[in-house]
């Protein structure tokens, strides 16, 4: 069997004239949408980050990255939580996945904020809660966590007084998001 070493010259040229398109990846424009296409990009240092919406404990912040999560279809979000915060005790009516971005969440089953209860998620760590499943969620040091799902997004905490805003219905907030990538 004879087995040839080297490329035939025709192919070497096409090889080294492709090279620049192969070397690097094209750079992706921070929190761009390309139009036409429905495709957004966002890179860290471009990312928005506002004030949580009254549905949720005030001190955290909130990017959206995709979608509007108080609106049907999908959506995706991150969440950037102080140490300490905490989310008492809720459900929601769709299913929910977290994904963390940095540093360390603990999520807990149940009616009560039971920290012994709770499970840690690291750096990485992935949980899906179906829909109707009470839980908790608390970070002591703080964290970033990536949240999608399909919209509505809703909350209805287990104690009506955990509720932040105590005069709506949590499941018909609807509080302005800003846009993805602009903050606006």
């Amino acid at each position: 069997m004879n087995i040839p070493t080297a490329l035939p010259p025709s192919i070497m040229v096409l090889l080294l004239a492709a090279a620049p398109a192969w070397a690097a990846p094209p750079a992706a424009t921070p929190g761009v949408t390309a139009p036409g296409t429905g495709m957004t990009m966002h890179n860290p240092d471009t990312l928005a980050w506002e004030a949580v919406p009254p549905v949720l404990p005030a001190g955290a912040q909130l990017t959206v990255l995709d979608g509007d999560p108080f609106k049907t279809g999908p959506y995706t979000l991150r969440l950037m939580m102080p140490a300490g915060y905490q989310i008492p005790p809720h459900w929601h009516s769709r299913p929910e996945n977290v994904t963390v971005i940095s540093g360390t969440l603990f999520i807990g089953m149940g009616d009560l904020m039971d920290p012994g209860a709770a499970q840690e998620l690291q750096t990485g760590g992935f949980h899906a809660i179906p829909a109707r499943v009470h839980h908790f969620a608390y970070s002591p040091n703080g964290a970033v966590v990536q949240i999608h799902g399909e919209g509505p997004f809703d909350i209805t905490y287990m104690n009506p007084a955990d509720n932040p805003e105590p005069n709506a219905r949590s499941t018909e907030a609807s509080p302005r998001l800003p846009t993805p990538g602009t903050g606006q």
